[in-house]
C-alpha cells in the first residue's frame, strides 16, 4: 500500500531528486513506507544514452547504471523519511556486495526495491534489489548520508 502523504507521480519525483535527463532513473513510485521501504519503477529504454557505446549492437544497461537507480530511489526514501527539504541531496558513499544476475535491456521494466537497514548518525544503509518481472538482475547493500549542495 502506498503512503497517501506523498505523490508518486513524475512531478513528485522531480521535486525530490536533483537529477534531469539524462540521468534521471526513476519513472514512477509504486509503492514507499517512510523508514522502511520503497519500490519504484524505471522503463528502460533504447533511447538510453548509454545504450550508444553499451554495446553497439547488442544493448544492455550498464551495472552501474542499474546502482544509480537504486541509489536515486533510496534518496526519495531518505528523503521522505526525514522529511528533508528540496535543498537536501542525498550522496551515495558505498555498496557492498553488489552482484548482477541478468542483463537489462531495452524494453525491460525495472522494479527498484531498497529495504532500510541500520542507521547511524547520518549513515543510512539499504538492502536494495533491482527486478525484472520476476527475475533478480541486481543485490547490493548501499549506503548514503544526507548533506547539503555546496554554496547553501
Amino acid at each position: 500500500m502506498t503512503d497517501n502523504a506523498f505523490e508518486n507521480n513524475i512531478h513528485a519525483i522531480m521535486r525530490e531528486l536533483p537529477h534531469r535527463f539524462p540521468f534521471m532513473l526513476v519513472d514512477r513510485i509504486i509503492d514507499c513506507q517512510p523508514g522502511k521501504s520503497i519500490t519504484a519503477l524505471k522503463n528502460v529504454t533504447i533511447n538510453e544514452p548509454f545504450f550508444t557505446g553499451h554495446f553497439p549492437g547488442h544493448p544492455v544497461m550498464p551495472g552501474v547504471m542499474i546502482l544509480e537507480a537504486l541509489a536515486q530511489a533510496g534518496q526519495i526514501l531518505g528523503m521522505r523519511t526525514v522529511g528533508a527539504d528540496p535543498g537536501t541531496l542525498v550522496y551515495f558513499v558505498g555498496v557492498d556486495n553488489a552482484r548482477f544476475k541478468r542483463q537489462v535491456k531495452p524494453g525491460d521494466q525495472l522494479i527498484l526495491k531498497l529495504e532500510v537497514g541500520k542507521t547511524r548518525r547520518r549513515l543510512w544503509r539499504y538492502y536494495a534489489e533491482a527486478w525484472v518481472g520476476d527475475e533478480l538482475a541486481c543485490r547490493a547493500d548501499m549506503m548514503a548520508v544526507p548533506g547539503k549542495r555546496d554554496g547553501d
